[in-house]
């Protein structure tokens, strides 16, 4: 007896002793995850979702992760120009919460799948107002209290599903709506003619399903399942015979949660049903971690050193860039391509939401930079598209093609990843379908036969956007004629080198401006050089005027210096732009000529490199003093803080790299131009577990002129920096001052 005492106390000792063991190991590792966790996310605090969505940003504040599928975010709205994204800061009123969304465009769409939960008797509309002081987010979280029956909405995402918990506090029935004729729309009347077909399923005790089929920007379809935490009481459809909106009752208590968990896919129910798994599992604080964690490591990827108003720019910046392309493929690699058809890609993505008329100016090099492994993946799913259709993306939206704007300029993309030596595909295909796309492609705003055979596109032939087109189209042509050159095609090469020049064909030597010509040669008249369209013919330019567009030369700015006699007279050209009257002329396209210095338009794309042609033709302190004033008035962190749209990511793209110190003028080159970095240090995160350090001596409000640069502690001359240089990792100094005076550049692009 006495022996077995003396073990069982030996054994409760030693479990004890174990279980202590054990006990602080789990807190040992717990820590060591929480505080891996923190750190990945200690950016996130910085973020600000409700940046841009106001005035002309087009914005929303819903929840995301990195190029997922689901933006799942509020709507206070859904038709007209002003309701892009669903949502404007301003509004009292929220109409439900969808599962997709287009950050900062001009084009309305999606909106897709809402829901609104609501208590008590069934309302006459669907809204509710809200109280700002409830409403917060972050990224991949938002939440607010629907002051109409005091509901607590809370929203977090993954990929390819959106969680929400809704808090019904109330006493009484508790409902939730589900509905797919929603949707963002141009008009009232498209409300309930956009949705062809679909239909809402109910496929068990807490689950349902559905799809819908729409027709607005383009044609696409939508697939959802949605499982629920718990059974429903009851459910009616609200529409009749069109089973598009479903009512769901509960039986709750005050202060009980529901959650759903909403998958979509543009394939099936059965893809749908495979994306669930992602989060079907999972709590909705886990998913939320998750979310958080993604979002902290992408943030992580450019570190920030500088006031807390200045990171909150930054990392907002960096967030906007990160939410588009879209991967739209299903989890097992499923997508519905640019023809409609299901296909399967290998590497399991498919990227859509390709704003490529805006994205290819920074956002792409920035990606080339960051996540060099997406941007060839979105090479690639350029070259699927290409294989449906034919055609390269122009822009691309839920797979399909919308032709919303001008240029091919998945070629410059495609040009920039080839050079820069990005994997993942085949450079011989890549070139292969730019040939076709730009010689023979069916393009609905390129007659390539006319475009030889004038050397331009006559104005009274094409009749809207001649200049524009011709312009743009010579970028993408000169991109062409480097891969060629790449690939030792030399025939390709001086055949899309020749037509690189074609801008030449349009330049008037007495106005110094591009300007609209016709068929037989003589120039459009009159020439409304500050208006942004002439209405008797269509308008010669695209969202902007003669003045804004003469610029658009990136791929040869010493030939543009040449046709305006020298560096001084184009600098005195420069100089009128910016100094002009700060007005929008003619009746239009005006929406997005926004953020004006003189006639120079921060808030559209194709002015966007202009500030950096001051460097180029040599006096980059005009250029160092305009980002500084440029970023001052443009990038406020307040609702409605942007100049124009952030165009998925572009203009956010633009101060991340000015912030930097430089800019890719010519996106496809391989060299980023200097102006003047706006941050104490930024530390960029290069693979291989490198860093590129990019540090801002003396900087403060009056040094921002850049006095030198050293580049790894030898003094540099360059006005440019390299990718490659970028890559290798290093160590970038600028000593700045107050003194605008021009360090000496003794190698310049200028040649």
């Amino acid at each position: 007896m006495q022996s077995y005492e003396v073990a069982s106390s030996f054994l409760l000792a030693m479990t004890g002793y174990l279980f202590g063991i054990m006990k602080k190991l789990t807190i040992y590792f717990t820590l060591l995850l929480l505080s891996s966790s923190l750190f990945a996310q200690s950016n996130n605090q910085y973020v600000d979702p409700f940046i841009g969505t106001s005035a002309t940003g087009h914005t929303f504040p819903g929840a995301t992760v990195p190029f997922g599928m689901v933006q799942l975010s509020p709507e206070t709205g859904n038709f007209g120009w002003n309701y892009c994204s669903g949502y404007r800061y301003e509004d009292t009123t929220i109409t439900g919460f969808a599962h997709t969304h287009l950050s900062g465009t001009g084009g309305v769409d999606l909106g897709d799948v809402l829901f609104f939960p609501f208590q008590g008797d069934q309302p006459k509309a669907f809204n509710s107002k809200f109280s700002k002081s409830t409403e917060k987010a972050s990224p991949g979280y938002y939440t607010v209290v629907l002051s109409y029956n005091n509901i607590k909405a809370e929203l977090t995402a993954s990929a390819h599903t959106g969680v929400h918990r809704y808090t019904y506090l109330n006493t009484g029935a508790s409902h939730l709506l589900v509905d797919l004729q929603s949707g963002l729309v141009d008009s009232k009347e498209e409300l309930e003619t956009h949705v062809n077909e679909g239909s809402i399923n109910i496929t068990g005790k807490n689950s349902i399903s559905g799809y819908a089929s729409t027709s607005l920007w383009v044609d696409k379809k939508v697939f959802f399942v949605a499982h629920f935490s718990k059974a429903f009481k009851s459910s009616h459809f609200i529409d009749g015979d069109n089973y598009r909106r479903l009512v769901i009752d509960f039986d709750t208590k005050p202060g009980e949660t529901i959650e759903a968990r909403v998958a979509i896919s543009a394939v099936s129910i059965d893809g749908a049903n495979k994306n669930l798994t992602e989060t079907i599992n999972k709590s909705f604080d886990v998913v939320k971690a998750d979310a958080a964690a993604v979002w902290g490591n992408n943030l992580g990827k450019l570190k920030a050193e500088g006031t807390k108003e200045q990171k909150i720019t930054f990392y907002t910046s960096l967030y906007h860039a990160l939410i588009q392309p879209n991967n739209i493929a299903d989890i097992d690699g499923k997508y519905r391509g640019a023809d409609g058809l299901v296909h399967q890609s290998a590497d399991k993505v498919y990227y859509s939401t390709l704003s490529l008329w805006d994205t290819y100016r920074a956002a792409h090099p920035l990606y080339t930079i960051i996540c060099p492994e997406r941007d060839g993946q979105m090479v690639e799913t350029m070259l699927q598209h290409f294989n449906a259709v034919k055609l390269l993306p122009i822009w691309a939206l839920w797979g399909k093609e919308s032709y919303a704007m001008i240029g091919n300029h998945a070629v410059p993309v495609m040009v920039d990843a080839s050079l820069k030596g990005i994997k993942g595909f085949d450079k011989e295909k890549v070139f292969a379908a730019i040939k076709t796309t730009l010689t023979i492609g069916k393009s609905p705003k390129y007659d390539w036969n006319l475009y030889m055979h004038y050397g331009y596109l006559p104005s009274d032939t094409v009749k809207r956007e001649a200049v524009s087109r011709t312009m743009e189209a010579a970028y993408d042509d000169w991109c062409a004629a480097q891969l060629a050159r790449l690939l030792h095609k030399t025939a390709d090469y001086n055949y899309f080198i020749k037509r690189s020049k074609f801008y030449t064909n349009l330049f008037d030597k007495s106005t110094n401006l591009e300007r609209g010509r016709l068929s037989n040669g003589d120039w459009v008249r009159p020439f409304a050089n500050l208006d942004s369209g002439q209405l008797a013919i269509g308008g010669d330019y695209t969202e902007g005027n003669a003045w804004q567009y003469v610029w658009q030369v990136q791929q040869d700015i010493p030939g543009l210096i040449k046709l305006m006699g020298d560096k001084k007279h184009f600098s005195e050209k420069l100089d009128s732009l910016f100094t002009m009257d700060s007005k929008v002329f003619g009746k239009g396209s005006t929406l997005d000529v926004t953020g004006l210095i003189g006639q120079y338009a921060h808030g559209n794309e194709p002015n966007h490199h202009v500030a950096y042609l001051y460097t180029e033709a040599g006096n980059p302190a005009k250029t160092q003093q305009l980002v500084r004033q440029i970023i001052d008035q443009f990038y406020l962190n307040k609702p409605d803080g942007l100049s124009g749209n952030d165009d998925c990511g572009q203009m956010s793209a633009w101060y991340l790299f000015s912030a930097m110190g430089f800019y890719p003028v010519n996106p496809a080159d391989g060299r980023y131009i200097f102006g003047a970095p706006q941050l104490d240090k930024i530390t960029i995160v290069v693979p291989g577990k490198k860093a590129f350090i990019i540090e801002a001596k003396n900087l403060s409000a009056g040094n921002k002129y850049v006095q030198s640069i050293t580049l790894n502690g030898v003094s540099y001359t360059k006005n440019y920096i390299t990718h490659r240089d970028i890559m290798n990792g290093g160590k970038l100094v600028f000593v700045m001052g107050d003194k605008a005076e021009a360090p000496v550049f003794l190698i310049d692009n200028i040649n």
